[in-house]
């Protein structure tokens, strides 16, 4: 009997914690989920949202991407905390450093994945991790980029033009009532990058509450376009439940005015 797929719904995969170890001296933790019974076709490596306000590799596209995705799409889905993040998996080592010593962390991220062999790597940033993926992340392992509300904050020209100068492939998924960037002015910025393409999103919003199965097919369309989408809704299989409530606190915008509190705080 099918069963509906819900915010806390576990499909069948293989998780193990992971570490990642930084040039700069750093211990990283994170998980890595692959499919249960067959090889993965291609791999996502998640940059999280900002981690001074919410942000952490639990932020709920990421949580439900790696619950999900290894057994709809075939997907690997590598998370892990930046600098100085918490979740209920643990705390990073470091400090957060405005996306500058955070460069060491998507580095280490793509190592990781190059090291396992995991197969056609692709970043999916959100917000904060977009600026990362823009400014570090056009790395010859790279097949491409997904960006989820990019803020263009802490990224420059200069970063632009790095991946205009790439053949790699570059998304913006962008939400039409964005609280930073929105489609149209999006479009333009990104006019940088000729090749980049940008999708605006009706009716989303910054945190993607309510949309995250639309941008889940969305990065299913583009890293793995033999699987069909939409992606099912129900599930004829076994399904954990997983625990979502540690995190209520955390459903804010990323550039939000007052901070969140860390697990443990």
């Amino acid at each position: 009997m099918s069963t509906a797929i819900r915010a806390s719904s576990i499909l069948p995969g293989r998780r193990e914690n992971i570490e990642l170890h930084t040039a700069d001296g750093l211990r990283l933790v994170g998980e890595l989920a692959l499919p249960a019974d067959r090889p993965p076709v291609a791999t996502l490596v998640c940059l999280h949202p900002l981690p001074t306000h919410g942000g952490m590799m639990d932020s709920h596209v990421f949580r439900k991407a790696a619950w999900r995705l290894p057994a709809l799409a075939d997907l690997a889905v590598l998370r892990f905390n930046t600098r100085g993040t918490s979740s209920l998996r643990g705390t990073s080592e470091g400090e957060f450093d405005r996306a500058v010593g955070e460069r060491y962390d998507v580095a280490a991220a793509i190592e990781y994945a190059e090291f396992a062999e995991l197969p056609d790597i692709w970043l999916v940033g959100w917000s904060f991790g977009t600026d990362l993926a823009l400014k570090y992340g056009c790395d010859p392992a790279i097949a491409g980029a997904i960006l989820l509300s990019p803020p263009l904050r802490f990224s420059t020209p200069e970063d632009l033009a790095t991946w205009a100068a790439s053949e790699r492939p570059l998304t913006a998924l962008v939400p039409e009532f964005d609280d930073y960037l929105r489609p149209t002015e999006a479009r333009e910025r990104f006019g940088a990058v000729p090749h980049a393409e940008v999708v605006g999103v009706p009716g989303a919003k910054h945190l993607w509450v309510g949309d995250a199965e639309t941008v889940l097919d969305e990065i299913v369309r583009r890293v793995n376009p033999a699987v069909e989408v939409p992606l099912p809704r129900t599930w004829d299989g076994p399904m954990e439940a997983g625990d979502v409530s540690a995190y209520a606190d955390r459903t804010v915008a990323s550039f939000a005015d007052t901070p969140v509190p860390q697990p443990g705080d």
